[in-house]
């Protein structure tokens, strides 16, 4: 169960039904919630503008089956407005997963969300993700996550090893 939900405004259960729909119509192979979303899982909510949906394409090709996701969420009544993907007019980004986003898929925690089945990125993995970025939203979130998510220190460690990352200096 998690520590924090975000906001009932926010669509979620919609949003995790549709990429639910994407694995059920064999478009992607996995999917998870990324980004700012994932990390109010697992510390004080803030403000975000939108969800992070990161998902495994099942072609590798330059779009990663892009246009056929928006197709399919679009014949389900979801609207385009520039890159994102529009329900009950909240903003969703769908972003291929590759490398350090891909394992962060393939790792997520499932959870239940108001009955729906859904995929989060571990915290470790969001503060690598964060890492990678480097933006100073990145490393303030970096730093929430260490301060008040419960962090497997070794796993975090093993994550940035392996993907030949640090920590910024806080």
């Amino acid at each position: 169960m998690p520590v924090n939900e975000p906001s009932s405004d926010i669509p979620l259960a919609e949003v995790f039904r549709a990429a639910n729909s994407l694995l059920a119509a064999k478009l992607i192979v996995d999917w998870a919630l990324g980004g700012a979303l994932a990390a109010i899982y697992y510390v004080e909510p803030f403000t975000t503008y939108d969800a992070d949906i990161f998902f495994i394409p099942i072609d590798k090709g330059l779009p990663a089956g892009i246009p056929a996701l928006y197709a399919h969420l679009q014949s389900q009544g979801w609207q385009v407005e520039r890159e994102h993907l529009m329900v009950s007019g909240f903003p969703v980004q769908f972003l291929a997963a590759g490398g350090l986003t891909e394992e962060a898929v393939r790792e997520a925690e499932r959870i239940e969300f108001e009955g729906v089945p859904a995929k989060v990125f571990r915290a470790e993995h969001i503060v690598a993700i964060a890492a990678s970025v480097g933006r100073p939203k990145d490393k303030a979130r970096i730093e929430q996550l260490l301060q008040q998510a419960s962090l497997d220190k070794t796993k975090l460690e093993n994550i940035l090893q392996r993907h030949k990352l640090k920590l910024p200096t806080l």
